[in-house]
């Protein structure tokens, strides 16, 4: 057997820069790296003498870094993965929330931080988490519970089973999510005569499970026994590459369709029969149909609360679930008639068994007024009131091609651009809110542009979640890779002050105005994004910002355009109701009642099981 004798940081390296997609790209196109005590040495060598074979780029925080790499993963429908590596300690757990995030999307990125010495002749070695009772506890075991993959790699060799199990992981498309391989960092600079055959170019290929004969069978009874069917399309739909096999489905069988947060985009905005965006955050149209629906088809989701309206959406006694997933988890959620197969596969052979059915025509009266009811919330405001959220979707919206990618996380936002938002082609709507992660919108705006730079990518971000994470602005103009920012600034935590209000409480520290404070709070986004490199400008409402949009297209970097907005307006048209529990005691008569509403919901819901 031939062998090579490398490090096993560097052998990390070259086996990743040789693993490609069924599409012939890169699987692992490159590396996001902060170094330090516990990786510099080993990967950080590893890294720089790979250059552009492997290349390697720096972000300025670790769960900032990692979140670029996540939504880089999403907006490649999941086809690419990103590594991400930083030294032990705070800069590992830094990453923590961003691996729930992965976990939460089903998304794949690669941890690699440094860990303790496998020798442990230092211990404890700086930044090292000691557990009294329990000699192989280090802070990376956080990762453990959100990772799909788990290994902690104390010899080189052991990276001989763990790397092809990391892109077995990525490519899996029910148990695709993220993978951390805690490398000890004495280990990374240890080498080993590794076989060449290790290092060879591999295509790893998403493999299309076909439906069972059996449950394809029992999905086909179920929809033609359907007076009132729905589909709703999901992320998974996405991930399939079943965009179009959806839009067939739907106008061969002349199904109405409803989109998640993950799944929207996926059919026109346009088109007939998509009736929008479902649930919490959903247009009147598509959540009149959900209440009447007896047979709700679910395509690639995992029916968050915020698509089922905490499971109270589906008003109709009789009404099935049946889900088409990839997941066997998914698939038998609720008591539902199980598909199991890929989205896109699943949809053909279904369809293929429906033959010439067909449902009855939906009301295209609801959509026609759930648009009528979007242009009028989105129009530019008369006089001097500070805009709604609503409002200034409505002037982004206008100021963008078809071609655009808006993009935002946690907050108002995402439920407002969920029903409010336009999305005429596949990926145009890249919204994280499986975590609703407040500070993913800036470093995720820069991994979508890594990963569509071609499009423009347009990130709307408040100021609250701004203020969490915005250091990867910095990193988009070191890279060149320019996004456009619309910041919102509310003065605080506006969409959870309306829920504590809706809930029956008081405004109570979110509001930076009304929150415990000496010194009134005054910043200024604009000079603050200008100091990391950023063209910056502050607009004085709806008119403004659509003229600073037509700069911020030309700019060519990135650009952002700050403007004061309303922290108490949100569209009252469309949503639904979500639980949130309310306390059962209390002495203020707006809590009471509102317990008692809450009470009265709760005994409508749809049981669990």
């Amino acid at each position: 057997m031939t062998t090579i004798r490398l490090t096993a940081a560097q052998a990390m390296v070259r086996y990743l820069a040789a693993q490609k997609n069924g599409d012939g790209e890169r699987l692992i196109p490159g590396c996001w790296a902060i170094f330090g005590h516990g990786n510099v040495a080993g990967l950080g060598e590893a890294l720089q003498q790979a250059g552009d074979a492997f290349p390697t780029w720096r972000g300025h925080n670790e769960q900032g870094m990692a979140h670029a790499a996540i939504a880089f993963a999403k907006a490649r429908n999941r086809r690419q993965a990103m590594a991400v590596t930083t030294s032990i300690g705070p800069g590992a757990t830094n990453m923590v929330t961003a691996a729930a995030l992965a976990h939460v999307n089903r998304l794949p990125v690669l941890f690699v931080p440094g860990d303790v010495f496998a020798n442990r002749a230092p211990d404890p070695v700086l930044q090292q988490v000691e557990d009294f009772d329990d000699g192989t506890v280090s802070a990376n075991d956080c990762f453990r519970p959100v990772s799909r993959y788990f290994d902690r790699i104390q010899r080189p060799e052991q990276l001989l089973s763990a790397l092809p199990r990391a892109m077995r992981v990525f490519t899996d498309p029910a148990d695709c999510g993220p993978v951390t391989l805690a490398f000890c960092q004495d280990v990374q600079a240890e080498a080993f005569d590794w076989p060449v055959t290790f290092f060879e170019e591999r295509v790893w290929r998403v493999r299309r499970p076909r439906a069972d004969v059996t449950e394809l069978l029992e999905a086909a009874q179920a929809i033609k026994a359907a007076k009132t069917p729905l589909i709703i399309a999901g992320g998974g739909v996405h991930y399939s590459g079943a965009c179009e096999a959806l839009r067939g489905f739907a106008e061969r069988h002349g199904i109405p369709v409803a989109e998640t947060q993950a799944g929207k985009s996926a059919l026109a905005f346009d088109h007939p029969l998509n009736f929008g965006a479902i649930g919490v955050t959903g247009a009147a149209s598509a959540n009149d149909i959900a209440e009447r629906a007896d047979l709700v088809i679910a395509v690639g989701t995992r029916l968050q609360d915020f698509t089922t309206g905490s499971w109270a959406l589906f008003k109709n006694p009789a009404c099935r679930l049946l889900c088409l997933n990839v997941a066997a988890y998914d698939a038998a959620k609720h008591d539902a008639l199980a598909l199991v197969a890929d989205a896109r596969s699943g949809l053909e052979d279904l369809g293929a068994a429906l033959g010439d059915y067909s449902a009855p025509a939906p009301d295209a009266a609801l959509k026609d007024s759930w648009m009528a009811a979007v242009a009028a919330v989105t129009a530019a405001p008369r006089g001097n009131d500070l805009p709604s959220d609503a409002q200034v979707i409505g002037a982004v919206q206008r100021g963008l091609d078809d071609a655009a990618v808006v993009l935002g996380a946690a907050g108002g936002l995402p439920g407002e651009l969920h029903k409010l938002w336009k999305a005429a082609r596949p990926g145009g709507y890249h919204m994280e809110y499986g975590y609703s992660c407040m500070g993913y919108e800036i470093a995720g705006g820069l991994g979508a542009k890594m990963a569509c730079p071609d499009r423009e990518v347009v990130v709307m971000v408040g100021d609250g979640s701004y203020m969490m994470m915005n250091s990867e602005l910095a990193t988009s103009v070191m890279l060149g890779l320019k996004i456009i920012v619309v910041l919102l600034d509310n003065r605080g935590f506006g969409c959870i002050n309306r829920l504590q209000v809706a809930t029956g409480g008081e405004s109570f520290n979110n509001l930076l105005d009304t929150a415990r404070h000496v010194t009134p709070s005054d910043i200024d986004f604009a000079a603050h994004a200008a100091s990391m490199g950023a063209i910056a400008e502050k607009v004085d409402g709806i008119a403004s910002l659509e003229e600073a949009l037509v700069r911020a297209r030309a700019s060519t970097r990135s650009h952002v355009i700050v403007i004061d907005t309303d922290p108490l307006a949100s569209t009252d048209a469309g949503g639904h109701w979500w639980d949130v529990a309310v306390p059962e005691v209390s002495g203020q008569a707006r809590v009471r009642d509102a317990r008692g509403h809450y009470e009265t919901i709760l005994k409508q819901r749809r049981s669990s099981n």
